[in-house]
């Protein structure tokens, strides 16, 4: 199950659990989609990997147990641990290759 992250590693913007603007890599790392789109190319930093729309959990249960307030969102908010410049290279040698080809 999706942690559902709150904010963006890059500039730690509020991400709630309805976030249409939300971006995720397969490992669940989590990006506004300005950042994704204007800093890192849909390049992840932390794995080089692209983004997809983050899904959004229902605030209802329709189904029984299967909801918001049976599986709430992350509350731990993350930060990148990798410097600018560093970011830009692997970003800049990434960019170019098709994620399903990364």
């Amino acid at each position: 199950m999706l942690e559902i992250r709150p904010n963006c590693e890059m500039c730690d913007r509020d991400l709630p659990p309805d976030a249409a603007e939300a971006r995720i890599c397969s490992y669940e790392c989590t990006f506004c989609a300005d950042c994704v789109e204007t800093v890192l190319g849909n390049v992840c930093p932390n794995c080089t990997g692209g983004f997809v729309p983050r899904p959004i959990r229902p605030r209802q249960a329709r189904r029984p147990g299967v909801s918001l307030t049976h599986q709430p969102p992350g509350t731990e908010r993350r930060s990148l641990k990798y410097g600018p410049e560093d970011i830009a290279a692997i970003v800049a040698a990434t960019r170019g290759i098709p994620p399903e080809d990364r």
